[in-house]
């Protein structure tokens, strides 16, 4: 049986930087934060970190809430920054992150 999925798509602002011999990756509009031994895997560890952030925010019921003290603009059909925020500048870069849901009612119970 095929699967419906739906994908959240959010683009925000994010950071590494070096620090010691590791690397440290940011997303401080959501306070998430995490590190790699490169660059590369600590943007790929902030992505999952994110995923998995936004993900629990869902299933808690608390997305809403946290989207909209991080400045967004949530209503029934969209969520879009407040008007007047800025475009993500260095050393900032926009952060890519999809976030799959499958609908509950739709997972198996074996």
């Amino acid at each position: 049986m095929d699967r419906a999925k739906v994908v959240f798509s959010f683009v925000l602002p994010a950071e590494v930087r070096k620090q010691g011999s590791a690397y440290v990756s940011s997303c401080s509009l959501l306070d998430v934060v995490t590190q790699g031994d490169s660059e590369k895997e600590a943007k790929e560890n902030l992505v999952e970190a994110m995923q998995l952030f936004l993900f629990s925010c869902f299933e808690r019921g608390t997305i809403v809430d946290v989207l909209r003290r991080a400045g967004f603009l949530v209503t029934s059909t969209s969520v879009q920054p407040r008007r007047g925020a800025e475009a993500i500048r260095a050393p900032y870069y926009p952060l890519h992150v999809d976030v799959p849901f499958i609908p509950p009612h739709l997972l198996s119970t074996r």
